[in-house]
């Protein structure tokens, strides 16, 4: 399947977009929730943008409900944030991304995906850093582990 993001060109326009995420951790269990992206083949933690108006905190609540149906949360202190550039070809736009992560603490396993994502696992720390493509996202994880 073709990814939806390509390499960064200095030949296209450029937005700035923020968003808001969290390493969502199962209180009982001691696993960090991951879904995986269909049409990027990728894991991830749950994450999307922050509306006009919107909280950084109120974005990240927002989001884990939309993509991974979770609605009993402690979401807590903030572990970090990434930047990264790619090139959108749908909007013919190059993106400078933003993205700020919190902890987040549920006693809830059981997910309801949306639909650009088909499987959530919940894994331990050191199975998740396997199977994140990205090293901002294994140092995202890294910071979380160190406050579980």
């Amino acid at each position: 399947m073709p990814s939806r993001s390509q390499p960064f060109r200095a030949d296209r326009p450029s937005v700035a977009e923020l968003a808001a995420g969290a390493v969502v951790t199962h209180v009982r269990e001691g696993t960090v929730l991951l879904l995986h992206e269909r049409t990027e083949d990728r894991w991830g933690f749950p994450k999307g943008h922050v509306d006009p108006g919107e909280s950084l905190l109120e974005a990240a609540r927002r989001e884990i409900r939309e993509e991974a149906g979770l609605t009993d949360l402690d979401l807590r202190e903030e572990v970090g944030e990434v930047s990264y550039r790619f090139y959108d070809p749908k909007r013919q736009l190059n993106v400078f991304k933003t993205s700020v992560y919190f902890l987040a603490t549920t006693v809830r396993s059981r997910t309801t995906l949306e639909p650009i994502f088909d499987e959530a696992r919940w894994e331990p720390v050191a199975v998740a850093r396997t199977l994140v493509r990205f090293d901002t996202d294994r140092r995202i994880l890294d910071e979380a582990a160190k406050v579980l």
